[in-house]
């Protein structure tokens, strides 16, 4: 009994491990890759559409991003556009902005409570006397390929058709209709086109494909190392 409880508890705590780095990426691609939102505004000419110089556009993204991460109160920017100062964000994207870091901010919440699942897992298996070499590297590698698979699997769906998921998400995670902006009035739209959401999605794929196979790694090293000492023992 006790060894199907240190499993389900390795489980648990592999999957928010999983959970955590996944958080971890989307962060690491949002607010930490220097370069990249400059990047993709050249890339999809967004200054054109905009008209706007670049320190400009990469300023107002700054202030977006710190508000995203709750580092300002309001989405009140100004800026110069076409030549003439103007607020950036029209009241209706401003609405749309608060509903989306409220997803950040969640999100980080959420990281939070699986970084106490993952310490309240070790201090359990610690205090009931787990094996935890051996125990901790077979749940996380097996957790891992369980929760790796669905994702692939939600991501291949998602990418066979993005725009349609793109709406299902906004629909699944809004209760309104603010997300839906007009081009011709609103400058957001202008500066995230669908293309910058799925080179997004790809980077934060990279990345957290990079984390967990780090993971795996160590904790394959950690079977075969515990094997190897196991057989060691076994010829004295």
């Amino acid at each position: 009994m006790r060894k199907w409880i240190h499993i389900l508890l390795g489980f648990s705590g592999a999957f928010a491990l999983m959970i955590t780095l996944l958080i971890t990426s989307v962060e690491a691609v949002t607010y930490w890759t220097p370069g990249y939102y400059e990047k993709e505004y050249r890339k999809y000419h967004v200054l054109e559409a905009v008209q706007m110089e670049m320190e400009d556009l990469l300023d107002v993204t700054d202030e977006m991003m710190s508000y995203l991460r709750g580092g300002r109160e309001d989405l009140h920017v100004s800026t110069i556009v076409n030549g003439q100062p103007r607020e950036f964000f029209s009241e209706r994207e401003i609405a749309h902005m608060e509903d989306v870091r409220g997803l950040f901010l969640g999100a980080i919440a959420i990281r939070r409570g699986c970084v106490l699942v993952i310490l309240a897992v070790l201090a359990l298996l610690f205090l009931t006397r787990a094996d935890i070499r051996y125990i901790l590297p077979r749940t996380v590698c097996a957790g891992t390929i369980l929760f790796f698979a669905l994702l692939a699997i939600l991501a291949a769906i998602i990418s066979s058709d993005f725009s349609r998921y793109f709406i299902v998400f906004h629909h699944i995670f809004f209760n309104n209709d603010l997300w839906m902006l007009d081009p011709s009035t609103d400058l957001l739209i202008n500066i995230v086109p669908e293309p910058f959401f799925m080179d997004t999605a790809a980077r934060i794929g990279i990345t957290y494909g990079i984390s967990v196979a780090a993971v795996f790694s160590l904790c394959l090293a950690g079977i075969f190392l515990t094997r190897r000492k196991n057989s060691f023992l076994q010829h004295l």
